[in-house]
């Protein structure tokens, strides 16, 4: 995997032993615990943090570990005991290139340790999907932050955000697309830009004009604004939520309506962001429609949004493969729309 290694910086070598083993798997792996140096003349490759960045002498070790001026050269990757604003700030002030809670699998913090280290290599299809989904981040965390404080939604800073991502599946295809976004932190920003990623693959592959293209992947990237408004602890919460829990989540639809109702939007995207948990058959919600009663745009979002659901990389949890998940979506027979489902196969096959 190139030159130099890969640095794991440790406070606990005794937990931190598996994820040495795999990373010495993919290439050469040095072990640094505290109160030790680097090794002489060995550059680092990309460095591994599991410190605990709530001691200030962690954070005074990782900040003179980075070569300086070379934070945004090598890759960072963070395990935090604590995933509070505070410390995600810190891993970021101190470069981080993705964070993961400390007691993520192994195996899923070196899948994204590869993408980071493949991220920065010179491969000219790489570019436009890092570039893309930045600043896909970029406006979702804007438009987020802003909803989530009482705000109002910005349409053109949405819009700006719509070219960079057909761009980049474009281009870069949506494999890397995928790739790049699973190493994103923030499980609720991973499915928008998953379900975005995925949307655009699919109305590409059906030859959709631009405007219509840009109008489905903007539905794609603002169907799940309503989360904004629901608690953090229920967002993030690994695992299966609690029939209480689940009934708070089920109302992101309509708060998503709400707030995009007085933005001026499309009756299309308002429609899009209130149903895209409708089935065909009237089984779904919040309105429980059936039928004629679900518009185009829905049925094609609705199929996106659960393959996305489904092949999103959590701390627990990996993503799970491309085929099972469209044996899964070739299964709701009478729930979606099966033309639609095989035209989405045969999009993802061609990606």
């Amino acid at each position: 995997m190139g030159q130099g290694a890969i640095y794991l910086l440790t406070d606990r070598p005794d937990r931190s032993a598996a994820l040495e083993t795999l990373i010495k798997g993919i290439g050469r792996c040095e072990v640094v615990a505290s109160g030790e140096d680097p090794a002489a003349g060995v550059s680092p490759q990309a460095i591994v943090s599991d410190l605990t960045l709530s001691r200030r002498e962690s954070v005074s070790r990782l900040r003179a570990f980075v070569p300086r001026g070379k934070a945004t050269e090598i890759p960072l990757v963070c395990l935090l005991r604590s995933t509070s604003d505070q410390d995600l700030r810190i891993a970021r002030d101190l470069g981080a290139t993705v964070c993961f809670p400390a007691y993520t699998a192994p195996h899923i913090v070196v899948q994204a340790l590869i993408d980071q280290i493949a991220a920065v290599e010179p491969d000219p299809r790489v570019q436009p999907v890092v570039q893309g989904v930045s600043q896909a981040t970029q406006v979702l965390t804007g438009l987020f932050d802003n909803v989530r404080d009482g705000g109002t939604v910005s349409l053109p800073q949405i819009n700006a955000g719509l070219d960079p991502i057909l761009s980049a599946v474009r281009e870069g295809g949506l494999t890397r697309w995928l790739e790049t976004v699973w190493t994103h932190d923030d499980a609720t920003y991973q499915h928008c830009l998953l379900v975005a990623g995925v949307a655009a693959q699919f109305v590409l592959h059906l030859g959709f004009r631009t405007a219509d293209r840009e109008h489905f992947v903007r539905a794609a990237l603002l169907h799940d604004v309503g989360k904004a408004r629901i608690p953090r602890e229920i967002l993030n919460k690994p695992g299966r939520l609690t029939a209480d829990e689940m009934t708070i989540m089920r109302t992101h639809p309509v708060i998503g309506y709400e707030i995009l109702r007085d933005s001026q939007c499309d009756a299309a995207t308002l429609g899009a962001v209130r149903h895209h948990h409708e089935m065909l058959d009237g089984s779904g919600y919040p309105d429980g429609l059936a039928g004629a009663e679900i518009s185009d745009t829905v049925r094609l979002l609705t199929i996106c949004d659960i393959y996305a659901a489904l092949t999103e990389r959590r701390s627990y949890k990996p993503p799970m493969p491309a085929r099972e998940a469209m044996v899964i979506l070739e299964s709701m027979s009478g729930k979606l729309e099966m033309t639609l489902v095989q035209r989405f196969g045969d999009a993802m096959v061609a990606a």
